[in-house]
């Protein structure tokens, strides 16, 4: 049965993959607070129907940092999502193409920048994060601004990372003993499609980007030290000179949830920011970025371009988005989701529903353009 809905896509993903790399998608830190107050609070808010209104033709396009786009998403980096589907960002990648929209690639991808370009016609946007070797960070800045990309998002949200009792219990972060090794070989050998088409034939599985410090072979726990060992944790706003000063592109924050740091961002002199909550995977008991967005477009008055993320699932949440005042949205686990249920196919598919519900939705609130929605399209809460 075809996907009516990201939902739809997210039961498909949970039938398809090894149950630890499901629970990587799908869960958040800790008690999961924030991850389900993102949806929550974006669902109540109520959308303002108006009749009566010329909307034979409702147009979702935009621009975002200088990229014409179909509409106002762009997929999200997600970390090791090539692993959803044989070759998974190369996949995405196509879809996102094929769908005018922007494609974020993560430092910790499977496929590397370079693999992905070829792919492409349209470099992809890149995604960084600070590492403590400085020296590596310019080498990789070179490499993607060869690769043609002339937009990066920082992740400033992760000098750590936030416990994640999902991963532990699906043994992907639990102890490397036998009876942790058996438990995930049982989770591989119980989905063969996924252990077929990514397991065996869709190599190399190794971090594309990062293979002169680090070659992913077989553990995902190995991944997860990684990353604590090697993410800078001193990382503070003199990173965007030292960025500045090795890159001509666009910049953008990504994980900005206050507004003093939307206003610090904007004296910093980046492009953009991205409203997140790291989909509820870090910091428990933040905001959710429904509540912490107004704030933040109240403060900075139009002056940076505005992503948020956070909850998500259909195109009446990004028009929800917009109605709360970002310039766009980025997606990260609804095309995890339709990437490992339906590969390139599937992540087109859910663009094309994304793109039919925000339609619907401009039109029975009486929009034609993206430019024009604005907080009188929902109800006051």
């Amino acid at each position: 049965m075809p996907a009516a809905s990201i939902a739809d896509f997210r039961a498909q993903a949970r039938r398809r993959l090894p149950h630890f790399l499901f629970e990587y998608i799908d869960g958040g830190s800790y008690d999961e607070v924030t991850l389900r107050a993102n949806r929550h609070d974006l669902g109540e808010l109520a959308l303002r129907q108006r009749v009566l209104k010329n909307v034979e033709n409702v147009s979702t396009t935009t621009d975002l940092f200088g990229d014409s786009c179909s509409m106002p998403v762009a997929l999200a980096p997600v970390g090791l999502a090539g692993i959803n589907r044989r070759r998974g960002e190369v996949l995405a990648a196509r879809a996102a193409q094929a769908h005018n929209i922007p494609f974020t690639l993560s430092t910790v991808s499977l496929c590397s920048i370079e693999e992905v370009t070829a792919a492409v016609e349209h470099p992809p946007w890149f995604q960084l994060y600070m590492l403590k070797d400085r020296g590596f960070i310019t080498d990789l800045l070179q490499r993607v601004e060869h690769a043609g990309c002339t937009t990066l998002i920082i992740t400033v949200d992760l000098p750590v990372v936030g416990s994640r009792y999902r991963d532990y219990r699906s043994g992907m972060t639990a102890p490397a003993n036998i009876s942790n090794q058996l438990y995930l070989l049982q989770q591989l050998l119980m989905r063969p499609r996924w252990l077929w088409d990514v397991g065996l034939l869709g190599g190399p599985h190794t971090l594309g980007n990062l293979t002169a410090m680090f070659s992913y072979k077989a553990s995902l726990a190995d991944y997860q030290r990684w990353i604590s060992a090697n993410f800078d944790a001193s990382t503070t706003w003199d990173a965007v000179e030292f960025i500045r000063a090795h890159w001509p592109g666009k910049i953008v924050l990504k994980g900005i949830l206050d507004s003093q740091d939307a206003q610090q961002a904007l004296t910093s002199g980046v492009d953009g920011i991205v409203v997140s909550n790291h989909g509820g995977r870090q910091l428990d008991g933040a905001l959710s970025t429904t509540r912490a967005l107004p704030a933040i477009v109240d403060r900075i008055a139009g002056d940076l371009t505005v992503l948020a993320d956070g909850g998500i699932e259909s195109g009446l949440d990004v028009v929800r988005m917009l109605a709360l005042g970002a310039d766009g949205v980025m997606l990260g686990r609804a095309w995890c989701y339709a990437l490992a249920a339906d590969g390139e196919r599937g992540v087109a598919h859910m663009l094309s529903l994304l793109k039919d519900e925000m339609r619907v939705a401009m039109a029975l609130t009486g929009h034609t353009s993206i430019a024009s929605i604005d907080r009188h399209a929902l109800y006051p809460q």
